[in-house]
């Protein structure tokens, strides 16, 4: 098969990634679980010549460029197909690629089983919400769509950063300016500075790698911007640690009392295989910062956060457990997939009881 016939067909199937790896089947995931689709494996000149492919569709990107590198992020569009974000890169001496399915369309939160209480949090006028969780659990569709809610809903300009772009956001009330990572501007810290200088209302910074991305965040943060992030952490006390302990130890207080000033709301998510198995449902932590809360991330007790969202029910303060019960409730997945994703199983076991 050609690059473009995977695609299309790898669409079609409902898939969310296609792997393209030397020495493998080529494989789809589809809700969660690595399906082979073909019998032989791919060769050395079997990958190379659909990631050649790939950057052909991909008008502007140099395959010669990423041969030399080993390593290239990039989105790309198959005109009445999908758009999908590719990762290449080399393994064993040998071009590989996995390839997120994007679609042309903006998510629908409903659809999606995204509440209103999280696509509500959009509705902050200024801070910082960071949206957390593994990779491939959802995030980016989460942010499209907060970021779709303000479009609608107010006349804000919205600067995102991303790397690569993923959803493509049309104007609507809002006047949307979507810029990507290395081709656009040079980087995150960059593109954020000179951000501040675009008159913005809302900006979606793709991703806080660094203590540098992180202490201009929180700067745009307080001067009155609403600033909408991700990062890779399970919950929300581990977010809080792991934003304070980028900095060096000198400045960990300084910047525990800038944050509770600034954080507006944590989200945590992961995704899980609904009761039906036809596809994957988004759970959801939600940490709304009120002055108890800031008090304890000013005070350097965020070890006792765990344990108050755990014991919340509030519509804007609950814990994973708390979501994944209630979705059990509901017959929306089964007790067995709850417990496999419970923070704390034991605990969870007994609520459903």
């Amino acid at each position: 098969m050609d690059i473009q016939t995977i695609l299309t067909h790898a669409t079609q199937q409902g898939a969310s990634d296609i792997f393209i790896v030397t020495g493998l089947p080529l494989t789809y995931k589809i809700n969660g679980k690595l399906i082979h689709v073909t019998k032989d494996r791919l060769m050395p000149k079997d990958t190379a010549r659909l990631i050649q492919g790939i950057y052909t569709i991909a008008d502007g990107r140099n395959y010669d460029a990423f041969s030399k590198n080993g390593d290239d992020d990039f989105s790309f569009a198959l005109p009445g197909v999908s758009r999908y974000r590719a990762s290449t890169y080399k393994q064993r001496g040998t071009a590989s690629a996995v390839i997120r399915i994007i679609d042309f369309n903006l998510p629908d939160p409903k659809a999606l089983g995204i509440p209103d209480s999280v696509i509500g949090l959009a509705d902050i006028r200024k801070g910082m919400i960071l949206i957390t969780g593994p990779a491939g659990s959802g995030k980016s569709t989460t942010l499209a769509c907060m970021i779709d809610h303000i479009n609608q809903t107010r006349a804000d300009h919205i600067i995102t950063l991303e790397d690569p772009l993923e959803h493509l956001h049309p104007h609507k009330m809002s006047i949307v300016s979507q810029r990507e990572i290395g081709t656009d501007t040079r980087d995150y810290v960059t593109a954020l500075r000179a951000s501040l200088r675009q008159s913005p209302d809302d900006i979606l910074l793709g991703e806080m790698r660094d203590y540098e991305t992180i202490n201009v965040a929180m700067t745009a943060a307080e001067t009155g911007h609403l600033i909408i992030s991700t990062m890779h952490t399970i919950s929300a006390a581990d977010t809080i640690d792991r934003v304070i302990d980028a900095f060096p130890p000198n400045q960990q207080a300084q910047i525990a009392v800038q944050l509770s000033m600034c954080l507006s709301a944590v989200v945590s998510q992961q995704l899980v295989l609904a009761a039906d198995g036809s596809r994957l449902l988004p759970v959801f932590e939600v940490l709304t910062v009120n002055a108890g809360i800031a008090n304890m991330i000013r005070d350097n007790k965020t070890h006792q956060i765990g344990g108050l969202i755990y014991s919340s029910n509030q519509k804007d303060l609950f814990s994973m457990d708390t979501y994944l019960a209630g979705m059990v409730r509901r017959g929306e997945v089964t007790a067995q997939t709850a417990l496999a994703h419970a923070t704390n199983p034991s605990m969870l076991q007994k609520k459903l009881q």
